[in-house]
């Protein structure tokens, strides 16, 4: 029997990258997914969004697991889709067990250099989304009446600070202490909520050209191997990067029993890289 079988996940940002993973992983455990996301470009984010054919391609792994999936292209801005598609997947599969509110976005520059667009783009959808994803879910497991995980999707930079990241550290400080927050309100009705806090991710949010060019000082040109120097020197782990599987690993394990009083907690999966001191790579 899986960690997870005869249970119902939310997933938004559930077309590739991290989104993807969870769907996947918590599927391979004996969960049905509704998997949302915007499946569009903003215009704000430097880098190429997920397609409708990266959803697509989500669904089809799913059911390849022999899992069912419910897909919605829903904007996590949008309540109102947010709330009928919360409402079509349990009307599809009965139920909701399950909220991961993934879905993100990331864009660069120096605290005073950005637009006031970039600025509210990123709110948001990293703060403001997520919170807009819990009201969507949260009244159908309270009305549900059997309990529940949520799983917030942060970050390091929801702990710490980076350079040329204000309004994406901001929004992940405020995911953390939404979080929290969650956790006291909803402890009495047995619905526990947690965040994760990922260093790098080997996504498509991470390696692209633009943030190459950041991790090399604004270097044009610069490939991914020549990131790798930069990403590892911030873990102390010598690695660039984690893979998806190692989150996906750490909220099958909030979403499970395995969990059942851990609430409001950072779960950070960091290679190493909050470590107030690190030993340099060679």
């Amino acid at each position: 029997m899986g960690r997870v079988e005869g249970k119902v996940a939310l997933i938004t940002g559930a077309a590739r990258g991290q989104g993807r993973a969870h769907a996947l992983r918590l599927a391979e455990e004996g969960a049905d997914i509704i998997a949302v996301d915007l499946c569009g470009q903003l215009e704000s984010v430097p880098y190429a969004m997920a397609t409708e054919a990266d959803l697509a391609q989500t669904a089809q792994q799913v059911e390849d697991l022999d899992r069912r999936i419910l897909t919605a292209q829903a904007d996590v801005r949008d309540l109102g889709l947010l709330q009928s598609t919360v409402s079509d997947g349990v009307s599809e599969f009965g139920r909701l067990d399950i909220v991961c509110a993934n879905a993100g976005i990331a864009s660069f520059a120096p605290t005073w250099e950005l637009s006031e667009e970039s600025w509210q783009e990123m709110i948001d959808v990293n703060l403001t989304g997520v919170w807009k994803t819990i009201k969507a879910a949260v009244p159908r497991l309270l009305e549900q009446g059997e309990g529940g995980s949520i799983i917030l999707t942060s970050s390091i930079a929801g702990l710490i600070a980076f350079p040329n990241l204000a309004h994406y550290t901001a929004a992940k400080h405020g995911v953390t202490g939404l979080m929290r927050t969650l956790a006291v309100e909803l402890a009495p009705y047995r619905i526990r909520v947690n965040s994760v806090h990922p260093t790098t991710v080997d996504t498509d949010m991470v390696n692209n050209d633009e943030i190459y060019s950041l991790f090399l000082g604004g270097v044009e040109g610069a490939t991914r191997a020549d990131a790798e120097v930069g990403m590892k020197a911030l873990n102390g782990i010598p690695i660039p990067w984690v893979d998806p599987i190692d989150i996906s690993n750490a909220v099958l394990y909030l979403a499970s029993e395995e969990s059942r009083y851990v609430t409001g907690t950072t779960q950070v999966i960091d290679a190493g890289a909050m470590a107030p001191f690190k030993i340099p790579h060679e």
